[in-house]
């Protein structure tokens, strides 16, 4: 299985996503003060995400109906 560059973008993107809202979360826990860098991060990330699923959905209904 040969892997695209984009597909390891995105797997990278998702993983650095879920880090990124791991740290968050876990400073909210021990109440820690972050960045407000930090959520907006993980929301840009998250909506890279969002949209690029919602054009592979749409691009595979788009390939069935000609």
């Amino acid at each position: 299985m040969k892997v695209q560059m984009f597909d390891m973008t995105r797997m990278w993107a998702m993983l650095t996503g879920l880090a990124l809202a791991a740290m968050y979360f876990a400073a909210l826990y021990f109440g820690i003060k972050v960045s407000d860098t930090l959520p907006m991060l993980v929301t840009a990330i998250g909506g890279f995400e969002m949209f690029l699923y919602g054009q592979d959905v749409w691009l595979k209904r788009k390939s069935k109906h000609g």
